[in-house]
C-alpha cells in the first residue's frame, strides 16, 4: 500500500531523515517508536507530503507527489500532536470537515451516507452524548478523540497518527487502538502511528520500525524489533530489564495464571 525508498528530508536545508525505506501493507498497523527528536515526526509529514523530501513514496504504485491535494486527502488522513482550536465549532461540526475532501463543492453540503458516518464515528468514540458541544469547551482527551473521529470519517486509505494516545487514559488508550484495529482490519485499510509506549506498540503492531537519529534501526515483527541489544543501543538504557522489573511489581500483588511471567519472558 505504502513503500517508501532511499527517503531523505528534513528543515531548512538539512535532513532529518536519511535513506529510509520502509513498507505498509493493507490490513495492516505500522508503529513507529524511538526517543524524542529520532525524525518520527519528520518521517509521517513527508508521507503526507506536508513537507518536501528526496528519495520516493508512493501510495498504491503512485507516488505522493503527484496528488493534488484533495487527491492525496483521499488517501492520507493526518492527525498530529497538539492540534490547534482555530473556530469554536461543535463536536459534530468538526467531525463533519473530515468529509470535505469526498465533496466536489467548495462549501460542501452533507448527504445521508456523509451523516451516517459521522453518527457512526461519533457513536464508536464516545462523543454521541457531546456532539452538540462547542470543542472549546471540552477535556484533552474529548479533544483528541473528536479529531480521530474527524479523521475516521476522512475515510482515507492510509491513517498517519503521531501519538494519538496523548491525553487519553489508559481505559481510551486500549479503546482507540483497539477501535482502529478493527477499522483496519473491516476495510483493509492501513495505519501507521507514532507511539512512545512500547507495551501499546507490542500490543497492536502488526509491525514496527525503530528508529534512531533520522534512520532505521530495526524493522520487521514487534518481538523482532523489540530485540533487548536493539532496545538498550536506541534509548541508552535496557528497557528489557526495566519491563520485567515493573512487571515483578504487579505479579508481587496480584495472583496471575501459572505460567504468565515464562510467556513475558519468552516474549
Amino acid at each position: 500500500m505504502l513503500e517508501i525508498r532511499n527517503l531523505y528530508c528534513g528543515y531548512g536545508g538539512g535532513d532529518v531523515i536519511r535513506n529510509i525505506s520502509l513498507k505498509a501493507r493493507r490490513g495492516e498497523i505500522l508503529c513507529i517508536a524511538g526517543p524524542n527528536g529520532c525524525g518520527k515526526t519528520t518521517l509521517l509529514k513527508a508521507i503526507a507530503h506536508i513537507l518536501g523530501y528526496r528519495g520516493s513514496i508512493s501510495v498504491d504504485s503512485r507516488e505522493v507527489s503527484s496528488f493534488g491535494r484533495k487527491a492525496l486527502a483521499r488517501k492520507i488522513a493526518v492527525m498530529g500532536q497538539g492540534q490547534e482550536i482555530y473556530f469554536p465549532f461543535t463536536v459534530a461540526d468538526t467531525v463533519a470537515l473530515g468529509r470535505y475532501a469526498h465533496s466536489e463543492k467548495n462549501i460542501p453540503s452533507l448527504s445521508q451516507k456523509d451523516r451516517a458516518l459521522i453518527a457512526e464515528a461519533l457513536e464508536k468514540l464516545g462523543l454521541s452524548g457531546v456532539k452538540d458541544r462547542m470543542i472549546n469547551e471540552l477535556s484533552g482527551g474529548q479533544l483528541q478523540r473528536v479529531f480521530l473521529a474527524r479523521t475516521l470519517v476522512q475515510d482515507p486509505e492510509l491513517i498517519l497518527l503521531d501519538e494519538p494516545t496523548n491525553h487519553l487514559d489508559l481505559k481510551y488508550q486500549v479503546e482507540l487502538l483497539r477501535g482502529l484495529t478493527d477499522w483496519v482490519r473491516e476495510n483493509n485499510r492501513t495505519v501507521i502511528a507514532v507511539l512512545h509506549d512500547l507495551n501499546l506498540s507490542r500490543s497492536f503492531a502488526d509491525s514496527m520500525a525503530l528508529m534512531r537519529d533520522g534512520e532505521l534501526a530495526a524493522e520487521g515483527t514487534p518481538g523482532a524489533v523489540l530485540d533487548r541489544e536493539t532496545l538498550k543501543s536506541v534509548y541508552g538504557m535496557d528497557v528489557h530489564s526495566f519491563m520485567l522489573q515493573s512487571f515483578s511489581a504487579w505479579r508481587a500483588e496480584t495472583a496471575l495464571p501459572a505460567g504468565t511471567e515464562q510467556d513475558y519472558r519468552h516474549a
